[in-house]
Parts: C-alpha cells; sequence; structure tokens
C-alpha cells in the first residue's frame, strides 16, 4: 500500500512500495514481497532482509552495489507510476491542489482519470471523510487507475470510478470542486456550474494554449463564474555539490496549463453554449 508520509516512522512491511535510490540518485519503483528478491541493476536484493527495517535504510545489492530504500512521497510515486497514457506531473498535481482549494471532507469529481495520478493526490487530499468520483471513457485507462490505486493507496471506500461520458456524471451530482483533464473542458462548463455548491471551483487542465482561449472564454460567457485564473509551472532543478553550483542542464519546462474558476450567482441566468462551439 501506497503510505507516503501517513506511516509515522513504522518499519517496511510485506506489500509496501518503496523506491530504491542508487548512488546516482536513479530511481527504482519496486513492491516488497515476503520470502521474493529485487532485481536491479543487474544485482539482486533479499526483500526478507529489508522487512521490518527502518524506512530509510541502506542495502547493498549482490553485486555490492549501495540503494537507500524509502516509501515513496507522492512526488516520487508519480513519475514512476505504471501507465500506459500521460501522467499529470507532480508540479501541476501542486497547482491543481492548491488553485483547486480542496480540502478535507469535500466532495470532488474528477474526468479523465489516465493512469491515477490525480486520482490519488484527491484521495489523500479529500482524506477518508470525502469523496472522490471519477468519470473515464476508457476501459483500458480506468482499469490501469484501478490498479494504480489498489496497489500504491490500498482500499478506497470513498472513491467511485465510473466508465461514462462525464456529462451525464455530472446532471446528478453535487460536488465542491471539479477537476477535468479532457481536450474540450468548455463542453461541460454549464453542466459543471449546476453541479457546483456555490463558491466552488472548476478546474480545467489542458495542454495549449487554444484550449485556455476556449475554456476562459465559455467561463466568462457563462456569467457563473469569477476569479479565473490560468498558470503554468516551469521547474528548474539546481545542482549544487562541492563549490559548483548552477542550474541542471534539463529542466521540467511546460507540460499543461491549469485554470480554475469559482461559481458565483449570476445576473442573469446562465445560458449553455450551442452544441460544437
Amino acid at each position: 500500500m501506497f503510505n507516503g508520509l501517513r506511516t509515522k516512522g513504522e518499519p517496511l512491511r510485506d506489500g509496501d512500495s518503496v523506491v530504491l535510490f542508487d548512488r546516482k540518485d536513479r530511481e527504482y519503483l519496486k513492491t516488497l514481497r515476503a520470502g521474493e528478491t529485487i532485481s536491479i541493476r543487474g544485482g539482486t536484493i533479499a526483500v526478507d532482509d529489508l522487512l521490518g527495517k527502518p524506512d530509510g535504510i541502506s542495502v547493498r545489492s549482490t553485486l555490492k552495489e549501495r540503494f537507500v530504500v524509502l516509501r515513496p512521497t507522492l512526488e516520487r510515486l508519480i513519475p514512476n507510476l505504471p501507465r500506459k497514457a500521460q501522467v499529470i506531473y507532480p508540479k501541476d498535481l501542486a497547482l491543481i491542489l492548491m488553485w483547486g482549494d480542496v480540502f478535507p471532507g469535500a466532495t470532488v469529481v474528477e474526468a479523465g482519470v489516465g493512469p491515477g495520478a490525480l486520482t490519488l493526490a484527491l484521495l489523500r487530499a479529500v482524506g477518508p471523510q470525502g469523496r472522490v468520483i471519477s468519470f473515464e471513457l476508457r476501459e483500458e485507462h480506468a482499469r490501469a487507475a484501478q490498479r494504480n490505486v489498489e496497489r500504491y493507496y490500498g482500499e478506497a471506500p470513498q472513491w467511485t470510478l465510473e466508465l461514462r461520458d462525464v456529462s451525464e456524471g455530472l446532471r446528478d451530482i453535487e460536488a465542491d470542486r471539479i477537476f477535468l483533464d479532457l481536450p474540450e473542458p468548455w463542453r461541460q462548463t454549464d453542466l459543471a456550474w449546476r453541479a457546483l455548491r456555490p463558491g466552488g471551483i472548476f478546474v480545467g487542465y489542458v495542454p495549449t494554449v487554444l484550449q485556455v482561449k476556449g475554456f476562459v472564454d465559455s467561463l466568462k460567457e457563462h456569467g457563473g463564474f469569477a476569479c479565473i485564473d490560468t498558470i503554468e509551472a516551469l521547474v528548474r532543478y539546481w545542482h549544487v555539490k562541492d563549490m559548483s553550483v548552477r542550474p541542471q542542464h534539463r529542466m521540467v519546462a511546460h507540460t499543461g496549463f491549469v485554470t480554475a474558476a469559482r461559481r458565483i450567482e449570476p445576473l442573469e441566468q446562465p445560458t449553455p453554449r450551442a452544441e460544437g462551439v
């Protein structure tokens, strides 16, 4: 189970997911299974030698290569998730959670689950008293998200995954927050307004400026949204070693735009956009 920072110093257990870091900080996501061995960089490590040991232990493989073993934080887990679809990267998840103001106990809706990166973040943010309702049209992606949640989060009774169009689902839901990772989020603007509680937040995640333009225009034309912000995050890591302090040669540049808006009561009853606009 993915425990992240919730382990409170508990020793490593059978079934835990861990990340092994080598001397160059390369990462290897593994699952601990009693009686088995971990194959890594040509060598092996006996899992039984790790069970019961503290998080952060250092071990050596049969090739004498040293590794540090840690349960993954969410930031470390997401880029290593098994997937066939693109994940939402940690830098964008941070924006989504903050601008979306996800809080414990909230009821949130997401559409376009992919491998479940946002799902994992939302489940942890709303906590056991909250509710996450996910919509996905592609069965393959839904299965992948289900596997990742089961493997890296564990039991999630507060999560519902529906294999259908979010347009249908929003008609009978009342939510605090709505998150869409879809190519045309503007098609759901009016439905999202009707599904959101007063003051709720609607967030769209899209990769291109043309999609941003279409989404923001729909929010403004609708009349039922305010506090509209569009942002992106560019993350630059730094190399710090001895007297050498400089930016790393590569950075995590553009991945997507996050647009967030608050639901308000308009002066006039909102008029839905015409189909296909």
